[in-house]
């Protein structure tokens, strides 16, 4: 009996060590990609939530079908360690005249997990096409979940206020919700039409449009020491501005391309950039960043449904941004 109960113990103290070895640590990451894409698949779009020791990230899955059909879906992946993810689960429906996808963020409302998403139709949509981008159509909803897992059906944002109707809207992409930093009832969504745009709410119903400000695309915005900072993706890289009150922006600091130069599968574009503040996180003590890269061919060339790739990069100031392995191409 002795015997056994020290096998036991040594057993468990065993699995506790390798618990501890599984942890959060950026050194033990061994690339920069988290997803590769290839000649039928992209990964774009990252959104990320860290919640009770795991990181859940939504991304764009885009996939090429036999005859040549793109589709895209939002999917989810999560994570104990960044280095192991579980396989990506679709949770968007297949349809070309809504294609789901760029998820912006989630965030804790209530008693529910709300995500945010759009719609990017591109109806009869082949590979064999040139690049195609999303119609007029395209507009932002949110997803509910209790549990990160199970989303309802996307609900519509009439983020220019409920008296426009949904074909009035202007095509709109790549929303992002904010708690406001002085007001916890009031709620912003950013998006991307005519720059960066900006509405607000106090129930996520019935929205009032407040302006817009030049900025590129797929805008994530943090607070910190009571300034609102964008990351948001002009042509190619990662810009960010600020502002005291979502009214005045100014530019802040240099275009950030972290290891372009290098990667070829990058090459074609860097962009679609989110962060979160996990400075407080043990193991991780930085701001994350998530983005794609598509390469070696541009968008317009044809690497945007397909070899499009999720990477990782991180900072202790917004400023100074590492990656894994360097001399990964």
């Amino acid at each position: 009996m002795r015997f056994y109960f020290l096998y036991f113990l040594i057993l468990l103290v065993g699995l506790v060590s390798c618990d501890q070895k599984i942890g959060y640590d950026l050194s033990a990451l061994s690339s920069p990609i988290i997803f590769k894409g290839d000649s039928l698949t992209a990964y774009r779009d990252p959104a990320v939530l860290y919640h009770e020791g795991s990181i859940y990230m939504y991304f764009t899955l885009v996939e090429i079908e036999a005859d040549g059909s793109v589709f895209s879906y939002t999917a989810y992946s999560r994570s104990d360690n960044l280095i192991d993810w579980e396989e990506p689960i679709k949770i968007t429906p297949r349809d070309q005249s809504l294609n789901y996808c760029s998820p912006g963020n989630v965030i804790r409302y209530g008693d529910e997990w709300i995500l945010c998403l759009q719609t990017y139709p591109r109806p009869g949509h082949n590979i064999s096409e040139p690049t195609r981008y999303g119609n007029q159509d395209a507009r932002v909803f949110i997803m509910r979940s209790s549990d990160l897992v199970e989303w309802s059906t996307p609900e519509l944002l009439k983020v220019k206020g409920n008296e426009v109707p949904k074909e009035g809207m202007g095509r709109m992409i790549d929303p992002y919700l904010l708690k406001d930093k002085d007001n916890p009832e009031k709620w912003w969504c950013f998006y991307k039409q005519n720059g960066a745009s900006m509405s607000y709410s106090r129930d996520l119903k019935d929205w009032t449009y407040f302006g817009r400000t030049e900025a590129g695309e797929n805008v994530t915005v943090l607070v910190r020491e009571d300034t609102y900072w964008m990351i948001h993706s002009p042509k190619n890289g990662i810009g960010i501005k600020q502002s005291k009150d979502l009214k005045h922006w100014e530019d802040w600091g240099d275009l950030i391309t972290l290891g372009q130069a290098n990667w070829d599968w990058a090459k074609g574009r860097l962009t679609a950039a989110t962060v979160v503040d996990l400075r407080q996180t043990e193991g991780i003590q930085k701001y994350l960043m998530f983005f794609h890269g598509s390469g070696p061919m541009t968008e317009e060339e044809g690497d945007f449904d397909r070899n499009a790739s999720i990477g990782i990069a991180w900072s202790d100031d917004l400023t100074n941004w590492e990656w894994p392995d360097k001399s990964i191409k």
